[in-house]
């Protein structure tokens, strides 16, 4: 047997592969940063400078004066940190997941074939990456399976794009919470427009004593909370796109990957 299918755990570099933390804890650090710029900004800028109304709301006429800092733009902020949390994960899972694609799992030269035997003691091997959900691991162990119950290459090929066709749908479903937030986002801003805007025209139920400052707050905040939205919504979705492509190619290469340096090599015997 060659020594790529020895019984030795895959590293790199001399150190063993390491799952990134938990989404839940990374979503919860980057609302805490989002929660401690947006206190930073309070008192760095000016109480009703432009900057301040336009990022924070943070203003004499601000409808929301009286539960600061609990204004939509404070809200959207924490909002798109938790989007970018996500996207930061999922970015850092992507990492974890090429790691086995530059690991030893599997023989990489040019003349190496696989027997039945061997094909049991490389599951062994991989095992204990199994449940760690990734790519390479999962359709190595679908494909080794297949192919020890029904010593068929075709069977096998068959199993891996089974097994490709829901780990790409699962893959699609990571990004659900991200998309929603994509939506929740400019969804929330477009409230701030009608809020701004409701705002604004109680300040003209008198034509004789128009109300300006409250006139101006409430236009103020219709435009600036849409901007903002509009901004960071953007901002999601491009992110997003760019992660997750990142993600599908990985997925791609390691069904390739599976393909090219397992299925092929599989010598099943007269």
């Amino acid at each position: 047997m060659s020594e790529a299918v020895a019984d030795a755990p895959p590293v790199i570099a001399g150190r063993s592969l390491r799952a990134p933390a938990p989404t839940t804890v990374v979503v919860g650090i980057a609302a805490g940063i989002a929660c401690a710029v947006i206190a930073i900004l309070t008192f760095v800028l000016p109480y009703n400078s432009g900057p301040a109304v336009f990022l924070l709301d943070h203003g004499i006429g601000s409808l929301f004066s009286s539960v600061y800092p609990l204004t939509i733009q404070n809200v959207l902020h924490v909002l798109m940190a938790c989007g970018l949390g996500i996207l930061f994960r999922r970015w850092q899972r992507g990492r974890f997941e090429r790691q086995f694609l530059v690991a030893d799992l599997l023989p990489t030269d040019d003349f190496t074939l696989l027997s039945l035997d061997e094909l049991g003691r490389l599951r062994r091997r991989i095992l204990p990456h199994v449940a760690s959900r990734a790519f390479l691991p999962v359709l190595v162990d679908t494909a080794i399976l297949q192919a020890m119950n029904t010593r068929s290459l075709e069977q096998a090929s068959a199993a891996i794009s089974s097994k490709l066709d829901l780990l790409s749908h699962r893959l699609d479903l990571e990004y659900q919470s991200v998309r929603y937030l994509a939506w929740l986002v400019p969804t929330l801003g477009f409230v701030g427009t009608v809020v701004g805007i409701a705002g604004a025209l109680a300040g003209i139920n008198d034509p004789q004593h128009l109300d300006m400052t409250r006139i101006t707050a409430g236009l103020g905040v219709a435009f600036y909370t849409t901007i903002v939205a509009l901004v960071e919504s953007a901002i999601l979705v491009f992110v997003q796109n760019v992660v997750q492509r990142q993600e599908e190619l990985v997925l791609n290469s390691a069904a390739d990957h599976c393909l090219t340096n397992l299925v092929n090599r599989i010598h099943l015997g007269g």
